[in-house]
């Protein structure tokens, strides 16, 4: 469904200045992979990449290591590596999956969140206000990624905390339509997002995780069907249960 090719022929002017470290080369790719800068399921090239950031072949495989254990990207040996699929079958699994996982991390944040953590995620959703202010879409959906990253952080779960960052790379992805919105019913969707955002923050300040769990859940009906819509013309063949027979499951 995705025909996009990458090429590398224009090297931004400030990368082409100097060598990138891999942290500088994994956190652009990342950042590429989020707002489809690179297409998802596009192959990659090891040399091409490895030119075009400046660094050896070597720590060029590292970075694609750590992209792929992250979820950014699948790696096989005799096929190389691909940006990480939006197939009907990922897709599938997204939406049957992602409001659990949600709806568990909330409520684990609302109970063991930090005061520092806190203020971290206040400060993720003013990046996000500013984002939706300004109209950019990409930077509204990055900052978003980060809001929710920071909830996942908040609950102390690693085994949560994994399922949420690959939830997050679909998510991150497939929001960029919701940003970009084509009526004033989407603009007013968009500002509901972020009041849900501080109801959010307000919730789990105040230690209420039932409060938590169900503002989640709300939250992620709010877009789902917007985000569905990224991957028409086609509609998803799946029955997405809702949210609502969700909240005896989490």
């Amino acid at each position: 469904m995705y025909t996009k090719s990458i090429h590398y022929d224009v090297i931004d002017v400030n990368l082409a200045m100097r060598k990138m470290t891999k942290d500088e080369c994994l956190d652009d790719l990342k950042h590429r992979i989020l707002s489809t800068d690179l297409a998802p399921g596009s192959d990659l090239d090891e040399t091409a990449l490895a030119e075009h950031y400046g660094i050896s072949r070597t720590p060029m495989r590292e970075v694609l290591h750590r992209l792929a254990g992250a979820g950014y990207i699948s790696s096989t040996e005799n096929r190389g590596s691909k940006v990480a699929s939006m197939d009907i079958g990922t897709m599938r699994t997204f939406f049957q999956t992602a409001p659990m996982i949600y709806a568990n991390i909330a409520s684990l944040a609302a109970e063991a969140r930090t005061g520092p953590q806190l203020e971290d995620l206040k400060a993720a959703q003013r990046a996000f206000t500013n984002a939706t202010a300004a109209n950019d879409a990409q930077a509204a959906a990055l900052a978003n990624h980060h809001f929710h990253a920071v909830i996942g952080q908040m609950a102390h779960n690693p085994y949560l905390v994994a399922s949420l960052g690959r939830l997050l790379i679909d998510h991150t992805r497939l929001s960029q339509r919701f940003y970009r919105p084509a009526s004033e019913e989407e603009e007013r969707r968009i500002e509901k997002a972020g009041e849900q955002h501080d109801a959010m923050i307000s919730a789990i300040e105040a230690y209420e995780a039932p409060l938590a769990l169900d503002l989640s859940l709300q939250h992620w009906d709010l877009s789902r069907d917007r985000m569905e819509r990224y991957v028409r013309p086609d509609p998803l063949p799946v029955d997405v249960v809702s949210l609502k027979d969700h909240r005896n499951a989490v």
